[in-house]
């Protein structure tokens, strides 16, 4: 996934995102942590972030060094750190902060409703009848950048190897894509995210797609929810006149 243009996002979630989105991706017990297993997919994201010329912070690589110091702790045998003055499993310095941080992020997000995004623009309240009204399902949740990720890994696969091209300046322009998705939004109520990758699209385009959509998920000019049976994410324009912030 190489490639020679220069865009470079920001990051709108952190690692402890990052790990909450891992432990229930993967149906892990909080308190029963599977350090490795959990710490090569963190890797794994990572590195798809990296590809993405997506900006990995620091604090990501410090939380990357913080499982491996877990996980060659949790390789000691248990009786040594029994021994030790508390006796404590290693992985409750990870579990306690994962706990404390998912308190405050279901606050902000609750507080988040009312944000103003800038003097003349607004959050969109989306109705709840208007939310997944077509699936008639009410098991919804809104996502952010690592469950998006998920997704485009699969929706890549489905791209044809012969189609992949180099992505240049030239050839394909995130502003202009994102654009391009500002309009589609405003013209119906909600799209899937598949709907934005047909059948036949080149890797190229995928990840320019991909990459919009979270440039624009960044500026909170769109929001993402998920249908919880069938996995499928729906984006939502979520401002009132479809302008963009700062414009």
């Amino acid at each position: 996934m190489s490639q020679e243009y220069e865009v470079k996002l920001e990051i709108f979630e952190g690692p402890m995102d990052l790990l909450i989105h891992l432990i229930r991706k993967n149906k892990v017990d909080i308190y029963d942590i599977p350090i490795a297993f959990i710490m090569d997919q963190y890797l794994e994201y990572l590195d798809i972030m990296r590809s993405l010329n997506i900006d990995v912070a620091g604090e990501f690589l410090e939380m990357a060094a913080t499982l491996a110091y877990i996980k060659s702790r949790m390789l000691v045998p248990r009786v040594s750190f029994e021994d030790e003055e508390d006796g404590e499993d290693p992985r409750m310095e990870l579990v306690r902060p994962l706990l404390e941080y998912a308190k405050i992020k279901e606050v902000a997000l609750a507080l988040s409703e009312s944000l103003q995004l800038d003097r003349d623009v607004y959050l969109r309240n989306i109705p709840p009848e208007e939310l997944w009204d077509q699936e008639g399902g009410q098991e919804i949740a809104e996502v952010g950048l690592f469950e998006l990720i998920t997704v485009f890994q699969e929706v890549l696969k489905r791209a044809e190897p012969e189609h992949f091209m180099e992505m240049t300046a030239d050839s394909l322009r995130l502003k202009d894509r994102i654009a391009q998705l500002m309009e589609t939004l405003a013209g119906v109520s909600s799209i899937t995210f598949n709907e934005l990758f047909s059948v036949k699209i080149r890797k190229a385009e995928i990840i320019i797609t991909f990459l919009a959509i979270l440039e624009l998920m960044r500026l909170q000019m769109v929001r993402a929810f998920q249908h919880q049976p069938s996995g499928i994410i729906r984006l939502y324009l979520a401002v009132e006149d479809g302008a963009m912030a700062g414009e």
